[in-house]
């Protein structure tokens, strides 16, 4: 606190006016010295402290704030935000989800069942057969049809033997269940004229015309070049033609295209003079017997699409096995 300065002795106002001036005189000393003393006056840097402490007793009260910071239930507004991100740790739980998927295959193994009755007989066995692998399959249990063939294009067929001089005729439709028949059949008899096909051969127009191709560009020439000697070919001797029964006549595996009338095995040729010349293993056969048959087994693949010989597998030891199925791409197998 300031003192107040000695008061100075002023003179009474002799007159009014004097008075007036005195007063005023005096009302301006007393505002000079109020403001000396509040520009003095100066509060302690704590004194306001304690006036707001009762207001913070009163925001202590505010302590309601953290229930209002319950609000932090708006910070669980946030953890909205961390939801879209447990989303995204869902959708990793959703593909394994997809591992639920295989239990959908072993479902779905009875829901092709039920679309294949539709289809006839082949419908319901078909789904415990398709867990076998093709090899390991029965013929009956492939459930095979007849390939059905053009008339148009067997008619070119025919026209294309008859021009070649090859002997045959028609056959009724074979069909003998399981796949196995031929929609056209031809029984040839003679593979050109004068060169006899014993036993007569039942197959499709298109082995037959490889056969007489065959045997007109290639076989023919090459015995003729080969063994001279034995005067010309007489007699094709055919082990097996059509017949209905899997590949190498095996229980189980894919059919052969002998039971589609596709294929033709050859065994032996006679000629005019001398003996048969039979197919069997000729790899390191020196003579040109040996020659002779490696030639036409070489040449077969130029009209077959499969030529398999005795140099193939022990199945085919005795006998050319000739086919003409169709492959993608036109690829062919020979050996």
């Amino acid at each position: 606190m300031q003192r107040n300065p000695p008061s100075r002795v002023i003179p009474l106002p002799s007159t009014p006016r004097e008075a007036d001036a005195l007063r005023k005189l005096s009302i301006l000393a007393i505002l000079l010295a109020a403001t000396a003393f509040l520009a003095g006056a100066r509060l302690p840097p704590q004194g306001p402290l304690p006036q707001p402490r009762p207001d913070a007793g009163e925001a202590t009260g505010p302590a309601p704030l953290p229930d209002k910071t319950e609000p932090p239930a708006p910070a669980d507004v946030p953890a909205p935000q961390p939801k879209p991100d447990m989303k995204r740790p869902d959708t990793p739980d959703q593909p394994p989800a997809p591992p639920a998927g295989p239990a959908k295959p072993e479902p779905a193994k009875p829901m092709q069942g039920p679309p294949l009755p539709p289809g006839g007989p082949e419908g319901p066995q078909a789904p415990a057969e398709e867990g076998k692998p093709p090899g390991k399959q029965t013929l009956e249990e492939q459930h095979l049809t007849i390939e059905p063939e053009s008339d148009t294009e067997h008619a070119e067929c025919t026209a294309a033997l008859q021009a070649l001089g090859v002997v045959f005729k028609e056959a009724p439709r074979i069909d003998d269940g399981n796949g196995c028949g031929i929609d056209k059949p031809i029984i040839v008899s003679e593979a050109l004229p004068g060169i006899k096909l014993k036993p007569e051969a039942t197959i499709r127009c298109p082995a037959a015309l490889a056969l007489a191709r065959w045997m007109k560009e290639s076989v023919i020439p090459t015995a003729s070049t080969a063994l001279p000697e034995q005067g010309r070919i007489t007699t094709i001797n055919q082990a097996t033609a059509y017949m209905c029964r899997l590949r190498n006549g095996a229980e189980t595996g894919k059919i052969s295209e002998h039971a589609r009338g596709n294929a033709i095995d050859i065994a032996s040729f006679h000629f005019e003079k001398g003996e048969d010349v039979a197919v069997r293993s000729r790899r390191e056969d020196p003579t040109l017997t040996g020659a002779f048959q490696r030639t036409v087994s070489a040449a077969g693949c130029l009209y077959f699409t499969t030529v398999l010989d005795p140099e193939s597998d022990a199945a085919h030891e005795t006998h050319f096995h000739l086919d003409v199925i169709e492959r993608k791409g036109g690829y062919r197998y020979c050996h």
